[in-house]
């Protein structure tokens, strides 16, 4: 195996990772981040012809800012263009992050914030491969570079990313996740489920018989799903997937019977069809806790249901190109490629579903969306290594 004809500048890389993790950019609002991303490519020689974006924002539900950060750059030499992507906003946990580096980690200052290296890290692993490229001028098949938004609310930025911006890519990589040789050839799908349960109201303390309660059906719908084996790791036969009860949100007063609660939950399976069963069954539960739950009149509640596919699961198989380019390219830089299926949802899920197979590798991330978010300095700089060998090898 011969080693790759680059080095990577560390101190730069780090430097920049440092800056990007401390500006804020939750969901919706990642124009500081994006405008950080189009200074350092500017000031690198990227031409302002290159840089663009797309309105994806515009279908997200909740707006937002701007949509996706694109960057293309023609090819020194020939090969099928190559797409590198990881998005830049952050969970809201984030906002206020300070990084501070210590020996071999970097953690925030403030115990009270995650860090944001997921996954500003991948951010700045695309960020670094261009300025890298440029600044040692190394050959490299025609590339585009994507920083998605929305990732943390749905993967709205690569669900309605526009695709004739991105050139017709035919390799695509995603960073974002732990370990650089991580290669990420799945990943899960996801239903979004809605929740509204209607009961009836009356004064608790006068005629509670009167009232249905919205807290006692949803009590009695969990509690059943809990039973079931429906709730939480849902194994059934050779079938899995998980289901979660995620946000309740109800009542007003001590002395009313609840009239109203919102639910929202979860369900995921690798399997669309046991996903589907899942959904099913939480559907099925509410409806009979519904049915069950009467006031002294024999009246009932009523339920809204309403299940969207946040994102479809996907497998890609080993002789895939891109898998074989991904190997490649660990290899190029010494490192063994590990394959990976996630139990979470990637950008990768969508840009795959709509024909653009992508494989996603890791840049350092540990414990994301939790105050204890640490940057694995190590493993960003061997992503750092591993996004360049991927930007400059040009065959499939």
């Amino acid at each position: 195996m011969s080693s790759p004809s680059f080095k990577i500048d560390k101190k730069n890389a780090i430097d920049l990772v440092m800056q990007l993790m401390a500006i804020p950019g939750k969901s919706g609002e990642e124009s500081l981040a994006a405008d950080f991303i189009i200074d350092q490519l500017r000031a690198a020689g990227v031409p302002a012809r290159a840089i663009t974006a797309d309105t994806t924002h515009k279908k997200s539900p909740i707006g937002g800012e701007r949509g996706n950060l694109i960057v293309k750059l023609p090819g020194t030499i020939r090969g099928p263009r190559r797409l590198l992507m990881a998005h830049i906003d952050t969970v809201p946990l984030c906002v206020g992050a300070r990084p501070v580096r210590k020996g071999n980690f970097v953690t925030s200052r403030d115990a009270n914030t995650a860090l944001g290296a997921d996954d500003r890290a991948g951010a700045t692993v695309v960020l670094n491969t261009a300025i890298e490229l440029i600044k040692q001028k190394l050959p490299h098949p025609p590339l585009t570079l994507l920083w998605p938004v929305q990732e943390e609310i749905g993967l709205w930025g690569a669900r309605n990313a526009s695709l004739s911006k991105l050139g017709n890519p035919k390799l695509c990589f995603n960073w974002d996740g732990y370990a650089a040789e991580m290669v990420c050839i799945g990943a899960t799908g996801d239903f979004l489920i809605e929740i509204q349960i209607e009961g009836i109201a009356s004064h608790a303390g006068v005629h509670p018989e009167q009232g249905v309660s919205a807290a006692v059906i949803a009590a009695k719908a969990i509690a059943d799903l809990e039973a079931g084996g429906w709730l939480g790791l849902v194994q059934k036969g050779k079938q899995a997937g998980t289901s979660n009860i995620g946000v309740i949100e109800g009542g007003a007063a001590t002395n009313v019977v609840m009239p109203t609660l919102s639910i929202r939950a979860e369900a995921r399976s690798h399997n669309p069809k046991f996903r589907s069963r899942i959904v099913k069954e939480i559907e099925q539960a509410f409806r009979r806790a519904c049915r069950s739950t009467k006031n002294d009149s024999g009246k009932t509640g009523r339920i809204e249901f309403q299940a969207d596919l946040k994102y479809e699961s996907f497998r890609l198989e080993e002789d895939t190109p891109v898998v074989q380019a991904a190997y490649t390219a660990l290899e190029s830089v010494g490192l063994q490629g590990q394959p990976r299926i996630a139990n979470g949802g990637l950008d990768a899920n969508w840009l795959t579903a709509r024909g653009l197979p992508t494989v996603t590798f890791g840049c350092g991330q540990m414990n994301p969306h939790t105050v204890n978010e640490t940057l694995d300095v190590a493993a960003f700089l061997d992503a750092c290594k591993v996004a360049l060998a991927v930007a400059t090898e040009a065959q499939a």
